[in-house]
């Protein structure tokens, strides 16, 4: 007997694109929240080879309450903090390959 066998599934990164000064909705207070970029990816042999979800939030990092937001809203935090969605790229590469110290 003869067997074909496929390796797939998932895998989700997440990377930091910017940090933002915000009130914080759940406990009121002015601290950073960073904006998360979360992508996952469809995997074949452990190869990704294409986005399949993109989710975007930022969380509270004094009471560490999530707040999930849509694109447009996340474009518009990271343009606010003078960031540009084309500059995205190079904040993920940096993500993934940070620099040795």
């Amino acid at each position: 007997m003869e067997y074909d066998v496929v390796i797939f599934g998932f895998r989700t990164k997440v990377f930091i694109l910017t940090v933002l000064t915000l009130v914080c909705r759940q406990c009121g207070n002015p601290v950073a929240h960073p904006l998360h970029k979360a992508v996952t990816k469809f995997t074949l042999f452990f190869v990704p080879l294409f986005p399949v979800k993109t989710r975007y939030s930022t969380q509270c990092t004094y009471c560490g309450a999530a707040t999930r937001l849509d694109k447009a809203e996340a474009t518009r935090l990271l343009q606010q903090a003078g960031g540009s969605p084309e500059r995205q790229g190079v904040q993920q590469q940096y993500q993934q390959n940070p620099p040795r110290t």
